[in-house]
């Protein structure tokens, strides 16, 4: 119970909801860095996949080592835990990365961000009328819109939007925005059961191994490996280790729309660390940023205030 007690602390939901999108969101430029360092072209679409299989096999073997090293035994699932951990990783790492890249490819950078920012939106959507998880309730709402005119706002003036839509293009990035959503519904329900920590290791180790082989298969190469270009993918590996298993514990304690409202800082945490990361730091405090910065936190406040305000309500009665 105290666990439990911690982990629905407004505060501590906060500061690890934010840690995660902070994680998150220093990938992309990571990642642009990582394509530098290694020497992969930005249309060599196998090498991209095979450089995720590697990073993700990473966050697998992180995810499983640490854990076993917290607990004082191996970290070992269950016989019943097989069948959940592969459907996870087929939503959360294979499908939705090959969907996302092949689609990012095919679209411009500023309709994919926008795109892949409906994320959030889409796991509250999909948690509310069709798990029926909870329900969707008027201030939520308002919520997600601001939030999402945020992850918009942050996204403007980096380049056309357009205005043809192209099925193996944002149409791709739709469906891989929306097998995250899924796959964090089923986070939520199979950590209820097991433990979520457990079920990100696996996911990504088994995730990223078929990755690999399919970027290896279909010509990817990776060379030029040095010690900075290893760091980073260490450091690649590191965040999606610790952002992914951070983000499931909070899912199981909390209702999903509680967590799911700070995914909308991910994509904005993106645009102000590649800013920074990549250069351009006159462009990381904008006024356009500021703006999408309070619009994110405008929205996560509405949704947390409101599900505040509905467990004060929810006072148990005597018997």
């Amino acid at each position: 119970m105290k666990k439990e007690k911690l982990l629905t602390n407004g505060w501590v939901v906060a500061i690890g909801a934010i840690i995660s999108c902070a994680l998150w969101g220093s990938a992309f430029p990571c990642i642009k860095i990582g394509y530098k360092l290694l020497n992969i072209a930005a249309d060599d679409v196998s090498t991209q996949i095979l450089f995720a299989g590697v990073r993700f096999t990473l966050a697998g073997v992180l995810s499983i080592v640490f854990e076993s090293i917290i607990e004082r035994r191996v970290l070992l699932p269950k016989k019943s835990s097989i069948g959940n951990i592969l459907k996870l990783c087929m939503m959360q790492t294979v499908i939705q990365y090959l969907f996302f890249y092949v689609g990012l490819a095919h679209s411009s950078g500023v309709t994919g961000s926008i795109i892949t920012g409906t994320n959030s939106l889409l796991t509250i959507l999909i948690a509310c009328f069709i798990f029926r998880q909870e329900k969707m309730t008027l201030p939520t709402m308002i919520g997600c819109v601001i939030g999402l005119a945020g992850v918009v706002v942050a996204n403007l003036g980096g380049g056309s939007i357009g205005t043809q839509m192209h099925l193996n293009g944002e149409g791709f990035v739709f469906i891989a925005a929306l097998f995250y959503a899924i796959s964090s519904i089923y986070l939520k329900k199979y950590s209820q059961q097991d433990d979520p920590v457990m079920l990100s290791g696996y996911q990504f180790l088994v995730g990223g191994l078929i990755l690999s082989v399919l970027g290896f298969a279909t010509g990817g190469r990776l060379s030029g490996f040095t010690l900075q270009s290893s760091l980073l993918l260490l450091y690649l590996g590191f965040l999606s280790a610790m952002a992914y298993a951070l983000w499931g514990i909070l899912l199981k304690y909390n209702p999903v729309s509680r967590v799911a409202i700070y995914g909308f800082t991910n994509p904005v945490i993106g645009v102000l660390l590649s800013a920074l990361l990549l250069g351009e730091g006159g462009q990381a405090f904008s006024a356009k940023n500021l703006l999408a910065l309070l619009l994110v936190c405008t929205g996560i406040i509405v949704v947390n205030l409101w599900k505040k305000k509905e467990g004060e309500q929810k006072v148990p009665q005597a018997e």
